[in-house]
């Protein structure tokens, strides 16, 4: 089974495997994590370190079999890192890569380099292969509520910490909200907070001070915001797609998939289902259907279809179609649209939830 990221160090000081695989799309932690495997093959004698690069259908494999079995020229012990960026090996590459693994020998340890692999990838012959001939380090990005924790350890590397208590908290959900999505460009900003102010407390003058937004958001995020109920997190995302040059269509269209997927989700309720079968039925897993569970019972037969009309308008206005009483502009249609998903889910919001004030929502002008 593979391992997090964060699990790494701590297995590389009991010993080390004769083949690391690394596989995910987090760049910060894969090249952390690629790091670590090759700051240890060094400091047990792999001196020797040989790069394959696999692109393209007519890549060499024979060149990666013979390295796996030829002695090092001018060390005892070589190091051999195979890149698959397309994560897509193929048929030669599927062979080879399990020939490789029952031919490498103990004087080679091998780094695998892969992007996120899907389900069927995952159970691939070649992936099962390269997991039983070592260690399998799965990187995945950091969810913004596990942030402000992966910043303030990060922080305490570099000998700093912010406030404690309340101010504390405001601080990293700040530092969060302006590097979310992009943890090369947080880790940057932190060394930035190392260089500017000594080792110590960061009061959050000088972390807003100091931190840009450099923030990048996923556009299939957004709808997890929006059935969080959380409205300051769901706008932000909204202007970052916007500002990041985001296709207004896809937008609307993981949106309209979100609607249309409560839609039979409450259909299914509603004609006596249980909520698990209705999830299942509607392919929801994994973090959105944890939401649904919360946000479906919130949702009446007039949301949906409210929902539905507006996200078919909508629909129109992304595509250069004007309508009467919606705004001309595609992102201001997309605002209200979210807007008007929001107002039933904002008592999922946390702060709704411990009784705080939330934004007003304006959904119908």
């Amino acid at each position: 089974m593979p391992i997090r990221a964060d699990q790494l160090p701590a297995r590389l000081e009991r010993g080390l495997q004769r083949l690391y695989t690394v596989f995910g799309d987090e760049p910060l932690q894969a090249q952390e994590a690629g790091d670590a495997i090759r700051a240890a093959a060094r400091a047990a004698g792999f001196a020797e370190r040989k790069v394959f690069n696999v692109s393209g259908a007519h890549f060499d494999w024979s060149a990666v079999i013979g390295a796996a079995q030829e002695m090092s020229l001018f060390a005892d012990r070589q190091l051999i890192e195979i890149r698959i960026p397309s994560g897509k090996p193929g048929k030669d590459g599927s062979d080879a890569l399990q020939r490789y693994c029952s031919l490498v020998a103990d004087e080679v340890l091998t780094l695998v380099q892969l992007p996120r692999l899907d389900g069927s990838q995952l159970k691939s012959a070649w992936f099962a292969a390269l997991e039983s001939a070592g260690i399998a380090v799965r990187v995945e990005p950091v969810e913004r509520k596990a942030l402000p924790v992966w910043l303030a350890q990060r922080l305490a590397r570099q000998g700093q910490r912010v406030q404690a208590g309340d101010a504390g908290a405001q601080t990293l959900a700040f530092f969060a909200d302006r590097v979310e999505g992009n943890l090369l460009a947080a880790q940057q900003e932190m060394s930035k907070l190392g260089l500017l102010y000594p080792a110590g407390e960061l009061s959050f003058e000088q972390v807003e001070a100091a931190v840009l937004n450099v923030a990048r958001y996923d556009v299939f995020k957004l709808g997890e915001a929006i059935l969080a109920g959380n409205v300051a997190r769901a706008l932000r995302m909204l202007d970052g797609l916007r500002a990041e040059g985001e296709a207004p269509v896809l937008v609307h269209w993981t949106l309209a998939e979100d609607v249309r997927a409560l839609r039979r989700v409450r259909e299914a309720v509603d004609a006596g289902r249980p909520l698990s079968l209705a999830l299942s039925q509607a392919r929801v897993w994994g973090q959105k259907e944890k939401l649904f569970e919360r946000a479906v019972p919130l949702l009446a037969d007039h949301h949906l279809a409210r929902w539905l009309a507006a996200a078919s308008v909508c629909d129109g206005l992304v595509k250069g179609l004007r309508h009467p009483d919606w705004p001309n502009d595609p992102w201001d249609a997309l605002q209200r649209l979210v807007l008007m998903m929001l107002e039933p889910l904002r008592p999922l919001a946390p702060a709704a939830r411990a009784g705080a004030p939330v934004l007003a929502l304006q959904a119908g002008q």
